[in-house]
């Protein structure tokens, strides 16, 4: 069983080294690379105001963030949520550096960069000189993203997984994504199938002679005579 944790997150800003906080962490569940249904979503007080300009990109003010848990109250929620699996994100770069940077604040070992996955580095590497960004992909692979209107970790990651799945080689395996599942039982009745009674291909004396003369004179101790 291969696990994986397709997530986004939303910040107060570009510079995690700079003071900028989390305010926002959405992800999805898969398992052999079929979404499970299972996610976590989570927002973040980042105990600061956040910029009119970053707002304006993913909608989140101060006034309604700061009713949240601030990151040291739901990392250990985060860490159970995601346990071992491997880590897909889109600039994969940008999150895990804001992840660790938070959970280096509060003592708790930081994220493997050996376990992250980057669907950019994916894509620039399948499609060189080609825009990468999550609205170019979802375009490109027809995955309907009308309702991105502003950023969301968990619409983001829901997203991603989608595009994800192409970028390994098409929806083949993501016959679940809208959580449906088919009853293939159900079209057997659908089956029909002709069976031809078996034919009889007796052999003649003749040929058995034939046969065994062969084989006596071309197959020397053969095992089936011991």
């Amino acid at each position: 069983m291969v696990r994986e944790i397709v997530f986004d997150t939303e910040t107060t800003g570009f510079d995690y080294a700079k003071g900028e906080r989390l305010v926002e962490i959405g992800a999805v569940e898969l398992i052999n690379h079929v979404p499970t249904g299972v996610t976590f979503h989570q927002y973040i007080n980042p105990e600061k105001e956040v910029p009119e300009e970053v707002v304006k990109v993913h909608g989140l003010t101060y006034d309604f963030l700061k009713d949240f848990p601030t990151f040291d109250k739901v990392a250990d929620k985060w860490l159970e949520f995601i346990g071992d699996a491997s880590l897909v994100a889109h600039n994969a770069s940008f999150d895990i550096n804001f992840v660790n940077y938070e959970l280096k604040q509060i003592g708790k070992p930081e994220i493997d960069w050996g376990r992250v996955v980057d669907t950019l580095e994916i894509a620039r590497a399948l499609f060189p000189g080609a825009r990468c960004s999550l609205d170019a992909l979802c375009k490109r692979f027809e995955i309907d993203n009308s309702s991105r209107t502003l950023h969301g970790a968990l619409l983001d990651a829901q997203l991603l997984a989608e595009v994800y799945l192409e970028l390994l080689g098409g929806k083949e395996p993501s016959l679940l994504l809208d959580g449906k599942k088919e009853n293939l039982k159900n079209n057997e009745k659908d089956i029909i199938r002709n069976f031809r009674k078996a034919r009889d291909f007796s052999l003649s004396d003749e040929e058995i002679n034939l046969h065994n003369d062969f084989l006596a004179q071309k197959i020397k101790g053969a095992i089936w005579n011991s």
